[in-house]
């Protein structure tokens, strides 16, 4: 996700936010095949994104000033994702 990135704070505060919206353990979920964050996590997902578009501009991020880009896990155990990157645009 793409996300203010100058202050920690905020990744701290976005992870309290999503806890109190999809806290894991929620008994509403039963789809705990692989712990009590399996559905929390999917549903973060969902409302997080697995994709993102972003600019790029002479060989860089056309990020804004504050911006930086986020690889979140909702897991608590470690997993190993794989990062596909696709540059479209003209050479």
């Amino acid at each position: 996700m793409l996300c203010e990135n100058a202050d920690p704070s905020v990744m701290r505060d976005m992870e309290a936010f999503m806890s109190a919206q999809v806290p894991d353990g929620d008994p509403k979920f039963t789809h705990t095949a692989e712990g009590p964050d399996d559905m929390a996590a999917h549903v973060r997902s969902v409302l997080t994104g697995s994709d993102l578009n972003i600019p790029v501009r002479e060989g860089r991020c056309a990020l804004g000033t504050w911006q930086g880009v986020y690889l979140w896990e909702h897991r608590y155990a470690p997993h190993e994702r794989r990062v596909v990157v696709t540059v479209q645009g003209e050479a």
